[in-house]
């Protein structure tokens, strides 16, 4: 599933560049973190409009105008003179290509499985961390050999494999389901408080999640590390997490896991974040492979379930413009995540603040999530005990 493998991996490999733009550009840390997070801001940020392009022109043409959107974004890239004009391409054009792609695979998994949807989302989502495997040190090695003017061209070549992907997604039910959509972006989805729960819980999520993993190679690099062994660092995290998504997914699926989703997604939030708490002070090599290797598993559990959860919440019919808004609040929240970790890294020249920061938000995200789903899952089922002839079905129950 290329859109969602896209999601992680182009967004964090990029970071590999971050030292030699640094030096071309003359530009500390938060700058070049800006990168990432514009991608990340775009990819978020455009779920709108990406929902309202898939409920008009369908999952296939979206992808493909994504494919060259993000494909170009990297080429027209490589021939940039300065960081602000790195933003506009890179950051904007690829990110709005990738975003473009990302919506309409994930509504794609929705019409193709119900019954063993969240292990198909698992196996979906574990494309990011191959692509991330392959990207990190391939990244590296086109660095060292072709500068990175030849790295981000030779991505842009890579992502019109988007295309390739676009083009063999089948409609099936959606032709179906179109004349049904009256509106293009249905807001009535945010009457439900289990999404407005949701949206609140990510959006503290999305400020901490990646900020680890963008910083994470420049952090090895300023310890010592060869270049390629901080490379290696990503390849690890995203090696470990091909396995943990899958495994997750299955997980998921099981009878008594499944209408306790809020919770399983919960406890990866707290995993997550106390990975980045307790490897802090890790300053050595081995202590950053040993990172990386919880970091995979964690993060891995977070990328398996976010979505399944969503879908929980809202089901099919609505899943789409859920998606759109839930993508545009996170959008503001990887603006401020990334860049202030680099601001705070120019300014005290310490990494572990970033690390209590991003573990931080992590275990509160998961903390309010499993509270307010208690809370209100506990409330819904008295309520739905006593409307019962009118057919509700609790939120969290099988979709």
């Amino acid at each position: 599933n290329m859109g969602i493998i896209v999601e992680d991996g182009e967004m964090v490999a990029i970071s590999v560049y971050f030292k030699e733009l640094m030096k071309d550009f003359d530009c500390g840390y938060s700058d070049t973190a800006w990168i990432s997070s514009i991608i990340l801001a775009m990819l978020y940020g455009s779920g709108p409009i990406a929902s309202i392009m898939v409920n008009k022109f369908g999952c296939r043409r979206v992808m493909l105008v994504g494919g060259l959107l993000a494909s170009g974004g990297m080429i027209i890239a490589s021939f940039t003179t300065n960081i602000i004009q790195l933003y506009l391409t890179a950051g904007v054009i690829t990110g709005l290509g990738l975003a473009l792609n990302f919506q309409p695979s994930l509504i794609m998994l929705g019409s193709y499985f119900d019954k063993r949807r969240p292990l198909a989302n698992g196996l979906a989502a574990a494309g990011s961390p191959v692509f991330l495997s392959a990207l990190s040190p391939l990244g590296q090695l086109l660095l060292n050999r072709y500068g990175w003017r030849g790295g981000f061209l030779i991505t842009g070549g890579l992502l019109l494999n988007c295309c390739t992907c676009g083009a063999v997604m089948r409609p099936l039910k959606c032709k179906e389901r179109k004349p049904s959509k009256k509106k293009l972006l249905d807001f009535s989805v945010l009457a439900d408080l289990g999404l407005i729960i949701y949206i609140i819980a990510k959006f503290i999520v999305v400020l901490g999640l990646f900020v680890p993993t963008i910083l994470l190679v420049n952090y090895a690099k300023d310890q010592g590390v060869p270049d390629q062994d901080a490379a290696f660092l990503l390849s690890i995290i995203g090696f470990v997490d091909i396995f943990a998504r899958p495994t997750c997914g299955v997980v998921a699926g099981l009878k008594w896991i499944r209408p306790k989703m809020p919770y399983f997604f919960s406890l990866a939030l707290l995993f997550n974040g106390l990975t980045d708490v307790c490897s802090a002070t890790s300053t050595d090599y081995k202590g950053l492979v040993i990172f990386c290797v919880f970091f995979g598993l964690s993060y891995g559990m977070v990328g398996a379930l976010q979505f399944e959860v969503l879908m929980g919440i809202v089901g099919k019919s609505g899943f789409s413009s859920a998606l759109g808004l839930v993508l545009l609040v996170e959008a503001v929240a990887v603006l401020i995540g990334p860049p202030s970790a680099g601001y705070l890294v120019d300014k005290y020249k310490n990494y572990e603040l970033i690390f209590y920061m991003a573990g931080g938000e992590l275990i509160t995200a998961g903390i309010f999530l499993a509270l307010a789903s208690f809370f209100f899952i506990r409330r819904k089922k008295h309520k739905d005990r006593q409307q019962k002839h009118h057919g509700d079905v609790p939120i969290n129950i099988k979709t």
